[in-house]
């Protein structure tokens, strides 16, 4: 993997779908090799700024940099574990399958894999601990095995920039640990990861950097600087209650962003 610096620059951005923004006014710099946090209420756009980075959605406005370049000027360098809600999983395909998918971009038009193709399809199962899944349909496996088999696809990929939505939501604890095990060997490599959690202790306790977003940019920047009671009462109002063992969001029922 290249030591280029992974920088992802974000200037003067908006998102939105159609009249409707979801995003605006938003610009910061990820250091390249750091865990980022992405922290808000439901609906403050978390899921839409991940879909921008990898050109799911037009910006509206403003610009977005990968090492320097206009995002789309780089193949398949950003990586992107959506929700476990907005997958089919009814799809006729194995854990073997969907991993490879990550190799796609490398693979050319004809999309045969090549040696080292299913080298790392193999390794990124191995890395997970799902390598005995491999022929199994990815929609026979529990809820923490999907997880797991996105991810695998994510490393497959070899991206410099990884974005992860919610990931801790809804698994056990084993894949929990596996997914904090994956950012500790990715940042080992200078990757950079940037992951959306509804978890507050998590993100100031495991992360870098936490972007605390609610429809515009909140604050940005290392978590004991983030986590005030300004920036999180513009960000959560009364939606937070914070106790002597940490931060706990009420009524948090994760909608669609």
């Amino acid at each position: 993997m290249s030591h280029t610096p992974h920088r992802l620059e974000i200037q003067n951005v908006r998102i939105g779908y159609g009249e409707k923004i979801i995003l605006d006014e938003l610009s910061f710099q990820v250091p390249h090799g750091s865990r980022v946090a992405v922290v808000g209420p439901n609906g403050a756009g978390k899921s839409t700024l991940f879909k921008a980075l990898v050109g799911l959605l037009p910006l509206q406005d403003g610009t977005i940099l990968i090492h320097g370049e206009p995002l789309g000027s780089h193949n398949d360098c950003v990586a992107y574990v959506p929700q476990r809600e907005e997958v089919d999983w009814r799809f006729p395909v194995t854990v073997d399958d969907v991993v490879m998918m990550g190799r796609y971009a490398q693979m050319g038009w004809l999309k045969r894999a090549s040696q080292y193709d299913k080298k790392m399809v193999a390794h990124s199962l191995e890395q997970m601990g799902i390598r005995d899944l491999a022929d199994r349909p990815i929609g026979q496996l529990s809820g923490g095995q999907q997880q797991r088999a996105f991810l695998a696809r994510a490393i497959a990929q070899e991206p410099h920039i990884l974005l992860m939505d919610e990931p801790f939501t809804g698994v056990d604890v084993t894949t929990q640990e596996a997914t904090l095990r994956l950012l500790d060997h990715l940042q080992e490599k200078e990757v950079t990861a940037m992951v959306s959690t509804h978890d507050l202790n998590l993100a100031g306790s495991r992360f870098d950097f936490v972007l605390l977003l609610n429809r515009r940019l909140i604050a940005f920047g290392k978590p004991q600087d983030v986590f005030t009671k300004e920036y999180l009462a513009q960000a959560f109002g009364n939606s937070l209650l914070v106790t002597d063992n940490g931060m706990m969001l009420v009524d948090e029922c994760c909608p669609p962003e």
